[in-house]
């Protein structure tokens, strides 16, 4: 049934009842006196009576009329305390669920078409635990009966559950009043049926369902720990194995709340990150983006040149980048803030007890109130025959092997379309290379929208690397004339010859080693966690890459923050993570930034959405600066200005997708930036753009219509 008509059968339902129900059954007395008549009829027909009561009493708390309370007691005072409990019960639990039912066709779209993103977590853990929630609020009389229907039927909750826990936990207020009806005759007024007691009694019988979830959950654990034994004291009240983003950014904050904390590293502070990930790929990026500045000069009135790339220079201001921000994740700077850092390999003995392989070959162990899992993620070579011995390189051990090249290689291979192998590809290739990205699916950046890698595959293109999509590495080896390359794609197999050959199809999370296994931990792909980040073992929790999904410094930091919390203050109060709204970029040219859904997953995903969207080249200061290929596209639910989605594709995309970070992490539309004011001229002239256009899309032609008369009429 349609929505307008559902509105207009409750809507006359309602009237109905207000004519038909006599106005003093709202009353004590009422109720007596319309209790003679019915007494009279049932002795004459028994059956129709308790049928008609009971469809009446369905009726009503269908309609979410204020008379269920009346009929409960006129349900004790006509049948007795049994017939009339068995008659409300089952009566009120239908009633409640047709309720329910009707709420959620007419509602709940709604609702989360206006609050999904903000509903999103409290839903999370309402189908979690929303049986306890629900039983928790049918056992105190007091909370209005409509209001527990409608809450519920915005949740995930299924019907079945619904109908089955509300019987059971409306039974003992049902049992109340029908007691009290059966005493109607000398009951002078409610407050005699529910007494300050009684409410406390049922206050008491709502909250029991949570300690017993409480004291299983601490039965359980026991049970887990059960061939460990607990020390009485801890050396530590944290411990954290690994010192790359999550790791020190953990470790900090522990110190910060004065805790005693160690961190815990066999390698370099800074982790893939600082060493081996963003700092030194962008660094290089930087240099090649200079190189194709000079080849393409004249775009800018100035005489093109070739540069002449000093590759050995190029690496050089590479780890210079790198030895320059060392001293932020130093081992000094930790811990002169408070952290002891040992350097050497952590391993989990029990829920409890860290050993430590020292580096210099000792070693340690010590107890923690908490320990935290945070050792990253290692790049995947992928299983290529031939492709170890050719001498494949990775993202993270590339830098040391080329850093004292004299040249660029002249040929290079790069396996993997994804951030990493297309920043790769598009720097080397910049740089002087002859570069070969192998991507076995059809495009590359396949988590973007089809239009961003059609965009970013001519980019690569125009800097002269040959883009193999569709193609799979299905050999490699060495010869006397270097490494080689066996490929098979859509016309066939073909053999590269290059210099490099370089592995960037993903990395897997540093699992082994480190006694997760032996404690029952579970290792699919990534660390097992909850939404407090914590294992099976609450006082073990994991953040960065380990824990994933995200394989990003900023989420590991983000994630950092919780997993320092929950593991010093967890057993008092945990607080979830907040992962609602976590950007990404691809530091290509164009560069690629990414907030929440794209296009392609909304679709497929069956969201209804609207597309707006403002090409770079309108952009004043994009055309100054000649940087007009891209465009800032936003996804928002459809009829709402509130933004679900955005992509960004242009020159300093990450830089521009912050004010959509904000606005959607604070649940602001498109219409609050059109109207913040914008320095012009800048790029990010083009958020606000991007916000006018959905305006001008959402004018209401019947008003315009109506300003356009009124205007007239002034002229006159």
């Amino acid at each position: 049934m349609s929505r307008p008509l559902i509105f207009a059968a409750l809507a006359v339902g309602v009237i109905a009842a207000a004519f038909l129900v006599p106005g003093d059954l709202l009353t004590l007395d009422g109720i007596r006196s319309q209790l003679d008549r019915v007494q009279t009829l049932r002795e004459t027909s028994p059956v129709a009576v308790v049928a008609g009561f009971f469809l009446a009493y369905v009726a009503v708390t269908a309609l979410s009329l204020p008379l269920a309370v009346w009929l409960t007691l006129a349900a004790g005072a006509l049948f007795g305390f049994w017939q009339g409990l068995v008659i409300v019960s089952f009566a009120s639990t239908i009633g409640a669920s047709i309720a329910f039912l009707v709420a959620r066709h007419l509602l709940r779209d709604w609702v989360r078409a206006r609050f999904g993103d903000r509903l999103r977590r409290i839903e999370d853990g309402l189908e979690r635990d929303g049986a306890f929630y629900l039983f928790s609020l049918r056992l105190i009389p007091v909370l209005p009966f409509v209001a527990v229907n409608l809450l519920m039927a915005l949740t995930p909750m299924r019907l079945r559950t619904f109908a089955g826990v509300s019987q059971l936990g409306m039974l003992a207020g049902t049992a109340v009043y029908v007691n009290a009806g059966t005493q109607l005759a000398s009951l002078d007024s409610l407050s005699g049926i529910v007494s300050p007691r009684i409410l406390a009694s049922f206050a008491a019988l709502a909250v029991f369902p949570w300690i017993a979830k409480a004291i299983v959950g601490i039965v359980r654990r026991r049970k887990q720990n059960g061939q460990w034994t607990k020390p009485k004291s801890f050396d530590r009240n944290l411990i954290v194995i690994g010192g790359g983003s999550a790791g020190l950014v953990t470790a900090y904050i522990a110190a910060a709340t004065k805790a005693k904390v160690t961190l815990i590293e066999a390698n370099e502070m800074g982790g893939d990150c600082l060493n081996t990930g963003c700092v030194p790929s962008k660094s290089l990026i930087r240099s090649a983006a200079v190189a194709r500045t000079m080849r393409r000069a004249d775009g800018y009135g100035i005489a093109p040149v070739e540069p002449q790339v000093d590759f050995r220079a190029v690496m050089e201001r590479v780890h210079g980048a790198i030895a320059t921000i060392a001293p932020h994740d130093s081992v000094e700077r930790y811990e002169g803030l408070g952290v002891e850092v040992l350097q050497g390999r952590g391993r989990l003995t029990d829920p409890w007890t860290v050993e430590i392989a020292m580096n210099d070959g000792s070693t340690r162990k010590l107890t923690s109130r908490a320990i935290v899992i945070a050792t990253g993620a290692s790049p995947i070579v992928p299983p290529v025959p031939g492709l170890r011995e050719a001498g494949v390189l990775t993202s993270d051990t590339m830098w040391g092997a080329l850093r004292d090249r004299d040249r660029v290689p002249a040929r290079m291979a790069i396996l993997g379309g994804g951030p990493i192998g297309t920043e790769l590809a598009q720097a080397f290739g910049r740089l002087g290379a002859q570069v070969f990205q192998v991507e076995m699916s059809d495009r590359i950046l396949g988590r973007e929208d089809p239009e961003v890698s059609e965009l970013v595959t001519a980019a690569l293109q125009d800097d002269g690397i040959e883009v193999l999509t569709g193609h799979k590495a299905v050999g490699a080896g060495r010869d006397d004339d270097g490494p080689w390359l066996e490929v098979e794609g859509p016309d066939g197999t073909r053999t590269l010859r290059v210099d490099e050959i370089v592995a960037a199809t993903g990395r897997a999370a540093n699992l082994k080693g480190i006694g997760l296994e032996e404690l029952g931990i579970g290792t699919d792909r990534t660390v097992d966690t909850n939404e407090y980040l914590q294992t099976i073992h609450p006082n073990i929790l994991a953040a960065g890459d380990v824990a994933g999904p995200w394989q990003f410094t900023h989420t590991a930091s983000h994630q950092a923050y919780y997993a320092a919390v929950n593991g010093l203050f967890g057993d008092i109060r945990a607080s979830r993570v907040d992962d609602r709204v976590i950007p990404w970029a691809t530091f290509t040219d164009p560069e690629i930034a990414r907030l929440g859904l794209s296009e392609t997953e909304a679709r497929d995903q069956g969201v209804p959405y609207e597309v707006t969207r403002f090409d770079l080249s309108g952009s004043d200061r994009a055309i100054a600066d000649g940087a007009t290929k891209g465009f800032v596209k936003v996804l928002t639910r459809k009829g709402s200005d509130k933004i679900i989605g955005a992509t960004i594709a242009g020159v300093h995309a990450g830089d521009l997708m912050a004010e959509f970070v904000l606005a959607m992490k604070h649940g602001l539309g498109l219409s609050k930036i059109l109207g913040t004011i914008h320095i012009y001229p800048t790029l990010a002239e083009a958020n606000k753009s991007v916000a006018g256009q959905w305006r001008r899309a959402h004018v209401n032609p019947r008003l315009t219509d109506i300003a356009r008369r009124f205007h007239d009429w002034r002229r006159g």
